[in-house]
């Protein structure tokens, strides 16, 4: 349990840096995005999750998506080269998987 809380708490403070160096984000902007990251990332293992993220071109996007095993398709092919800057999740819409900054995450819902 104590591994388990550490660990958590490590991927918490490298995200927080990160935008802070990055995206510029003060440390009290980066870890109340960081802490919204992590729940989004567990909610997602859970099941099928709303959340709210700004894309790109400025534009809002209502996301329904999920990382459930029985509820994603089988991935076949190579292994990406994981990004700790994204989220990357299976859209539930779109029936395709899907990702978006971490920076750009505005709520959970």
């Amino acid at each position: 349990m104590a591994t388990e809380f550490k660990n958590k708490m490590s991927e918490l403070m490298k995200q927080a840096w990160m935008l802070v160096k990055v995206y510029g984000f003060s440390m009290a902007e980066a870890m109340k995005q960081a802490w919204q990251v992590l729940k989004l990332k567990a909610a997602l293992k859970k099941g099928v999750v709303k959340f709210y993220y700004q894309k790109l071109n400025g534009e809002i996007r209502t996301a329904w998506g999920t990382l459930k095993e029985g509820l994603i398709p089988e991935t076949k092919g190579a292994e990406r080269k994981k990004n700790d800057s994204l989220i990357t999740y299976y859209d539930n819409e779109k029936q395709a998987f899907r990702s978006c900054k971490i920076a750009n995450l505005i709520e959970i819902g």
